[in-house]
């Protein structure tokens, strides 16, 4: 997704949030590709931590290429005990 987004800005100067959101949802592809963009104006806490066992639990996996980089998080598989 992201080599059509910068191919979509290629050549536009990013001077404001609004114009980077505008770009990154005018992005589309011949194949269907639609990239939909809002601007999340919240502010958050930095520096939060979480548990090793937080963290662990994830369900992340890696993919094939470049699986440190590259990777599928889903949502946790829903427990019958709760």
């Amino acid at each position: 997704m992201f080599c059509h987004i910068t191919r979509t800005w290629r050549g536009e100067p990013l001077e404001s949030y609004e114009v980077v959101v505008s770009l990154i949802g005018a992005t589309h592809t011949t194949t269907g590709l639609e990239v939909h963009a809002t601007l999340d104006e919240a502010d958050y806490k930095k520096g939060i931590k979480i548990s090793d066992a937080d963290f662990h639990a994830i369900n992340i996996t890696p993919c094939k290429f470049h699986g440190d980089w590259n990777y599928i998080i889903k949502p946790r598989p829903s427990s019958t005990t709760r």
